[in-house]
C-alpha cells in the first residue's frame, strides 16, 4: 500500500503521496466545434449507457434540425453541466465521430492525461452528485469556468492508464453479471404471465376435458367453465368524495401492480392538490380502471376502502357470482390488455381509451365460485414465491451497483492499487 496524503478534496479524501492535485482547468479544456450544416453525420445522446448513438427511425424526440451542432471526437470526455440535479447521467467518454446538441460541453485532455481514467474520476463524482453545491441556479447548471477550478487528483500518467485498464475489465465483468441476473428477472415475470394466464383460463386440473371457449384470447376452458361480459359481473360505480383530504385513504392505480395507497409501490411526490373533493370513492374489491392505460394493463382490484382520480372508472362487484381476486389475476393478463386496445379508440397511442361502455362488453373466463376460489388461492401462493424470487434478485442488482461504484472509487482515489 502507497503511502498517503490528504488530497484536501472533499468527495477524494487521502490519496498516495506520488500524485499531484491541480484545478481542473490544468487537466482538460473544453472544445465546441460548431457544425453548420447537417451532412449525415452520426448523431450522439449521453445516456444511462453512455454516449451512444441514436437511431434517428426509432421516432422520439427530434429538433427540427442537426444544423449548428456541435462535433466530437473519441477519446474525448462529453458532459451535461445544466439540470445537474436530475439528469441521470452528466458524464459520459466518447467513443464514436458524430455531432452532438450543442448544450452539451466537449473536453479534451491536457499534457497527456488519460481520458478513460477521468471519465471513471467523474463517473465516481456524478454517482453522488458531488459538484451540485456548484449549481445555484434554476436549471441547476454551472460553467466551464467553475468547473476549471475545482481541485482534481492528477495521478502519473502511467498509472492513469493502468487504472483505466483495469476498471474497463472489472466493470465488464460486473456489467456481464449485471445483464445475466436482469434476464433472470425478466424469465422469472415471464414465467409468472404464463401461470397466471394458465390458471384463470384452463384452470388448476391438466386432466380436466376442454371446450373451445369462442373467445380468441380465452381459447380453450374447461368443459363445465363459461364466459361471461364483465358488466354482466361488475357494474359502474360513481360515488363521489366530499371529506377533507386528511379524512381518506388516497389510492393510487400502479400499472402492472395493482391498487395501492398512494406511494406505497413507487418513489413519489405525493398528491399535491388542496383537496380531493369530488374524487371517486372505492371501496374493498372494487375493480380501479385508468381508461387511458387500461390497454397497458393499468387495471386493479382494490384491498382497501379510499378514494381516487375522478378520471378513473370504478366497478362494483356481484360477490354472489365472483371472487374480486380471481378477477385481480384475469385483469392481469395480457389477453386483457390486448382486449382494452381492440375495444379502446383515441387520436394516438398515450391518449387510447377503453370507455365503460367498451369496457363492459369484454368477454372474461367464468368459472363457479368454488374454482375462482381456489385459483385464487393457488395463484396468491405461486406469485408470492416467484415475487420472492424476484425480489431477490433485484437486492443481488443493487449490491452489484453499489460494489462497482466502491470499485471505482477505491481504484480513482488511489486507495488500492492495480496489480
Amino acid at each position: 500500500m502507497a503511502e498517503m496524503k490528504d488530497s484536501g478534496i472533499e468527495w477524494c479524501g487521502k490519496i498516495p503521496i506520488s500524485w499531484n492535485v491541480m484545478p481542473n482547468k490544468y487537466v482538460m479544456h473544453k472544445k465546441k466545434e460548431i457544425c453548420p450544416k447537417y451532412n449525415g453525420e452520426d448523431i450522439l445522446s449521453l445516456t444511462m449507457d453512455g454516449v451512444i448513438v441514436r437511431d434517428l427511425d426509432a421516432g422520439g424526440k427530434m429538433p427540427a434540425s442537426f444544423d449548428g451542432y456541435q462535433r466530437v471526437h473519441p477519446h474525448n470526455l462529453l458532459m451535461c453541466l445544466f439540470d445537474y440535479d436530475v439528469t441521470p447521467r452528466c458524464i459520459g467518454l466518447i467513443q464514436n465521430e458524430g455531432l452532438t446538441s450543442p448544450a452539451y460541453s466537449q473536453f479534451v485532455m491536457k499534457n497527456g492525461n488519460d481520458a478513460r481514467y477521468y471519465y471513471y474520476y467523474y463517473l465516481m463524482i456524478d454517482n453522488t452528485k458531488e459538484l451540485l453545491h456548484l449549481a445555484k441556479n434554476l436549471r441547476h447548471s454551472f460553467t466551464e469556468d467553475q468547473l476549471g477550478i475545482i481541485n482534481t487528483p492528477v495521478p502519473p500518467v502511467e498509472i492513469q492508464k493502468q487504472i483505466a485498464k483495469y476498471l474497463d475489465q472489472k466493470c465488464e465483468d460486473i456489467d456481464a453479471v449485471y445483464v445475466e441476473i436482469e434476464k433472470q428477472i425478466e424469465t422469472l415475470e415471464e414465467y409468472k404471465k404464463s401461470i397466471i394466464t394458465e390458471a384463470v383460463t384452463k384452470g388448476l386440473d391438466p386432466d380436466v376435458e376442454m371446450k373451445d371457449s369462442g373467445i380468441e384470447w380465452i381459447g380453450m376452458i374447461p368443459k363445465d367453465w363459461s364466459t361471461i361480459r364483465i358488466g354482466h359481473v361488475f357494474s359502474l360505480r360513481n360515488e363521489r368524495n366530499s371529506l377533507p383530504k386528511d379524512q381518506v385513504q388516497l389510492l393510487s392505480l400502479y400499472t402492472g401492480i395493482g391498487v395501492f395507497p398512494q406511494g406505497e409501490h413507487v418513489t413519489a411526490s405525493g398528491n399535491h392538490a388542496q383537496t380531493v373533493d369530488g374524487y371517486k370513492i372505492v371501496h374493498k374489491n372494487d375493480i380501479v380502471v385508468n381508461i387511458i392505460l387500461a390497454w397497458m394493463g393499468a387495471i386493479g382490484v382494490s384491498d382497501y376502502d379510499g378514494v381516487t382520480s375522478p378520471a378513473y372508472d370504478i366497478y362494483i362487484p356481484d360477490l354472489s357470482k365472483v371472487v374480486p381476486h380471481y378477477f385481480h389475476y384475469v385483469f392481469r393478463t395480457a389477453g386483457i390488455a390486448g382486449e382494452c386496445y381492440k375495444y379502446g379508440r383515441g387520436i394516438m397511442m398515450m391518449r387510447w381509451r377503453t370507455y365503460s361502455q367498451e369496457f363492459k362488453q369484454i368477454f372474461v373466463p367464468f368459472p363457479s365460485l368454488e374454482k375462482q376460489q381456489e385459483i385464487a388461492e393457488y395463484l396468491d401462493k405461486k406469485c408470492a414465491e416467484i415475487d420472492g424470487a424476484i425480489e431477490e434478485k433485484k437486492q443481488q442488482l443493487e449490491t452489484l451497483e453499489q460494489y462497482k461504484k466502491s470499485v471505482i472509487y477505491e481504484y480513482v482515489t488511489g486507495k488500492k492499487e492495480v496489480q
